[in-house]
């Protein structure tokens, strides 16, 4: 498949109102269609239809290899060198791989999905993201019998990430799936937002993003994707298995130890604006629950 050239993406000024563009665009494509619907009948009222602005999404985030703080990881990313990059698939597989970016963009089409971002501190945003489904990358080799879960490395560079120079988690950073849940076609490979290559402080040259789990479960700066037999220990488990579960389902039913998942704050609202009630597996219930039947979600959080 031949991808999309970021010249030819649709321009930034189309995204400023979420119905135009969806209108724009028409459901015709079948993968944002199928992302975009959870997104319309999430209980959001109208002035809630506009997706969060580029300059929050790129100036607010989450990322410890460049600072604790949410503007650290623009100021601190900015001469990250993303090239060139090299993605090894290793594991319980038949043979191992390496890809680099230049083969990955040869061989997967990048396609604009509108997800909802939660985060488990009580935030939220409603990203364009450009991607694919990792089922489509993943479909690249044949795992073993032994194959259960899939995991997740990102690149160790503490000269170029100073916040890995500190021990705020155990570097490399490293997350995990069951393979069903890597494998659905909601989990996605993100390679740009907004119609632009990703940006560094969001986890350049490519993350992975699972719509209907918290932020911190989406690995960014990924290096390696690992086939195991075991439940892998993700960073996050390993700083505070109290607080961070495996699967990290968005589940408003139950509470951080130290704060509500009920409620969240949409990022570009106003820090007057009301909080909204969050959804039960951020509203992608209807495409992921079954994945999850017969689990005790609050015991498995």
């Amino acid at each position: 498949m031949k991808t999309i050239k970021y010249s030819k993406i649709t321009p930034e000024s189309v995204y400023k109102n979420r119905r135009s563009f969806l209108k724009r665009l028409g459901f015709g494509a079948s993968t944002l269609a199928f992302s975009s619907i959870p997104l319309i009948n999430n209980g959001f009222a109208k002035d809630r239809n506009e997706l969060t602005s580029y300059k929050d999404i790129t100036t607010y985030n989450n990322y410890y290899e460049f600072g604790t703080s949410k503007g650290d990881p623009y100021k601190n990313s900015q001469t990250f060198k993303t090239t060139p990059w090299e993605i090894s698939i290793e594991g319980e597989i038949d043979k191992p791989i390496k890809l680099s970016m230049e083969e990955i963009s040869e061989t997967f089409l990048s396609e604009e999905r509108i997800y909802r971002l939660r985060c488990v501190e009580g935030w939220s945003m409603v990203i364009p993201w450009l991607g694919f489904s990792l089922s489509d990358l993943l479909s690249k080799v044949k795992p073993t019998s032994k194959a259960k879960f899939v995991e997740f490395e990102s690149v160790y560079d503490p000269e170029q990430m100073k916040g890995q120079k500190y021990p705020v988690l155990n570097w490399p950073y490293k997350e995990g799936l069951r393979i069903d849940e890597a494998m659905h076609p909601l989990t996605t490979v993100v390679t740009g937002l907004y119609g632009k290559k990703l940006p560094n402080q969001n986890g350049a040259p490519l993350r992975i993003f699972i719509p209907w789990k918290y932020g911190f479960k989406s690995a960014k700066a990924i290096v390696k994707i690992k086939f195991v037999e075991k439940m892998p220990m993700s960073s996050w488990m390993w700083a505070s298995p109290r607080e961070y579960g495996f699967y990290s389902n968005v589940n408003p039913n139950v509470n951080h130890p130290r704060w509500s998942q009920a409620t969240e704050r949409i990022i570009g609202e106003g820090i007057w604006a009301p909080r909204v009630k969050t959804l039960m597996f951020n509203g992608y219930g209807e495409e992921v629950a079954n994945l999850y039947t017969g689990m005790d979600l609050k015991k498995n959080f």
